[in-house]
């Protein structure tokens, strides 16, 4: 049963905010056609610009929201200035998005290592020869690439994780939930993280 349909206050809400969004992902993975683990990253340069993009989210705990790219990106960039974040995701079958706002750190070097040896193939090769967010004078430049990265591990099918490559952890200091009301009179509810736990309260659409 949807809570949100029908909710009148928080204490309707589980208290610990990972609960709820086990539920809608969970939820989310039967209705969404792709990527029901899409979300939009937010980050802020060191002259302050924001930059957002998609990407996936890859495991989720008690200690935040992990996603994992080439540190050397833009958004690593941004990361390593200003160590700080914002998540959405938006299901649009089921009326519904998240957004998580928190502080974000580099995840373990064998969190990585494991995450990286479960990819395909060609996404590890893809991580060696891509230089992400640089220029690219043309598509078979980075064909080119890719093809000299096959040719070095040719004889080794267990490609190690690139050093420049890795996850990052938000840790969320607020959980927004939000579920699509008539007239545009939204259902949000707000979750704050206190020395003793979550605070919870709803919000105005």
């Amino acid at each position: 049963m949807d809570i949100f349909a029908a909710l009148e206050n928080v204490a309707q809400t589980p208290q610990n905010p990972l609960v709820l969004f086990d539920q809608w992902l969970s939820e989310a993975e039967k209705t969404e056609p792709n990527d029901p683990n899409a979300m939009g990253l937010a980050t802020v340069d060191a002259r302050g610009r924001p930059s957002l993009r998609i990407v996936l989210l890859k495991g989720y705990d008690e200690r935040g929201f992990v996603f994992y790219t080439n540190r050397e990106s833009r958004k690593g960039g941004d990361l390593a200035a200003h160590a700080v974040a914002a998540l959405c995701l938006h299901w649009k079958s089921l009326k519904r998005q998240v957004r998580i706002e928190g502080t974000v750190v580099p995840v373990s070097d064998a969190e990585s290592d494991d995450y990286y040896a479960s990819r395909p193939l060609g996404s590890r090769i893809g991580a060696w020869a891509s230089q992400q967010s640089r220029p690219l004078e043309s598509r078979s430049a980075l064909t080119a690439r890719v093809e000299a990265v096959e040719r070095r591990f040719a004889d080794n099918p267990d490609i190690p994780r690139p050093p420049h490559w890795g996850g990052y952890r938000v840790i969320p200091q607020s959980i927004e939930f939000w579920h699509d009301g008539e007239s545009r009179l939204h259902t949000r509810v707000l979750y704050e993280k206190t020395a003793d736990g979550w605070a919870r309260h709803m919000l105005y659409p």
